[in-house]
């Protein structure tokens, strides 16, 4: 008896990733679930440099300004709840101090750029089509920092909309870098702050723009992350308390959904080994100075010399 639906999910050959991939994770709080596992297993990974970023344009105004080395200047800030803010990345990069958040973006900018000419994957993560606009400097915002709602216009951005945003990414992106993978994915975190069907409603609008964008010839890919989640794991225990956000065990299936479809048979195998050793690393012995467990570390060590060997980058 079967008593799920899974979905077929066609290996990839020709863009894969291994561990000489650079990747760059950009999006929605989901790539921040695949890029820690993809920190845990030291993959080369930048991840999310102005903080966790919901919508297209959002992400499309980071990579513009990367690209072109469009530096900040303090009058691009707000002063709210005694903290700076930058409309243009999360409140997690807020600071009390403007001088402290204005050298910290300009300096993300820089290393985003750099990240974006070395990637040789780019995973952008789309989590609603809904925006909302800052009226006093009339600029869709990525983040509103708490600050009164009526300052704002919500507005619901069209499948052409978004269509128009990602291609714009993707044409950004080739404009130096022309042999980077891109890889959309939509997040399966429901945003019903703004109702249930309006979530419907959004997630439709990023799914059909995504469709109408992407472009094997082009290297650009869809993962579905969403469909997992919505099909496979249609049940309310693969979320967390909330009901909103997947749980541990739908991230840890999702994950391995992504490596058996994108990573090359030789990275599972490296993946097998950074797994060992991170066991290893956090494994609690019953006795410390015990003759087994001082063999324990000696053979532990060995093994981290001999995968840093291959992999210099690594560190553990």
């Amino acid at each position: 008896m079967n008593l799920q639906t899974q979905l077929f999910l066609k290996k990839e050959t020709k863009n894969a990733i291994d561990y000489s991939s650079k990747i760059v994770l950009l999006g929605s709080c989901f790539s921040e679930n695949i890029g820690n596992k993809l920190g845990y297993y030291k993959f080369q990974v930048t991840q999310n440099p102005f903080g966790i970023l919901f919508h297209p344009k959002a992400i499309e105004n980071l990579i513009t300004r990367a690209i072109n080395l469009k530096m900040y200047a303090e009058d691009d800030f707000i002063f709210q709840n005694e903290r700076w803010h930058c409309f243009d990345a999360h409140s997690s990069i807020s600071k009390s101090s403007k001088n402290e958040l204005l050298k910290n973006l300009n300096t993300s900018l820089e290393k985003t750029r750099k990240a974006l000419l070395e990637a040789t994957h780019i995973s952008i993560t789309l989590g609603t089509s809904w925006v909302y606009l800052f009226i006093e400097r009339d600029k869709i915002v990525a983040n509103c920092h708490k600050i009164p709602q009526k300052k704002f216009l919500k507005e619901i951005l069209s499948v052409n909309e978004i269509s128009e945003s990602l291609e714009a990414i993707s044409a950004l992106i080739k404009s130096i870098n022309k042999n980077a993978t891109i890889l959309f994915t939509v997040s399966p975190v429901r945003h019903l702050k703004d109702g249930f069907v309006e979530n419907t409603q959004s997630k439709s609008h990023l799914i059909a723009a995504i469709h109408h964008t992407i472009n094997l010839k082009n290297k650009t890919y869809y993962f579905p992350s969403f469909e997992i989640m919505m099909d496979e794991l249609r049940d309310y225990r693969f979320y967390t308390e909330d009901m909103i956000h997947p749980n541990k065990t739908a991230i840890n299936y999702i994950w391995e959904k992504f490596v058996n479809t994108w990573l090359t048979q030789d990275a599972l195998s490296t993946l097998q080994e950074v797994e060992n050793i991170q066991k290893g690393i956090y494994h609690k012995p019953f006795n410390e100075k015990s003759e087994q467990h001082q063999q324990f570390l000696k053979n532990l060590e060995f093994k981290k010399e001999k995968l840093t060997k291959r992999f210099p980058f690594i560190k553990f």
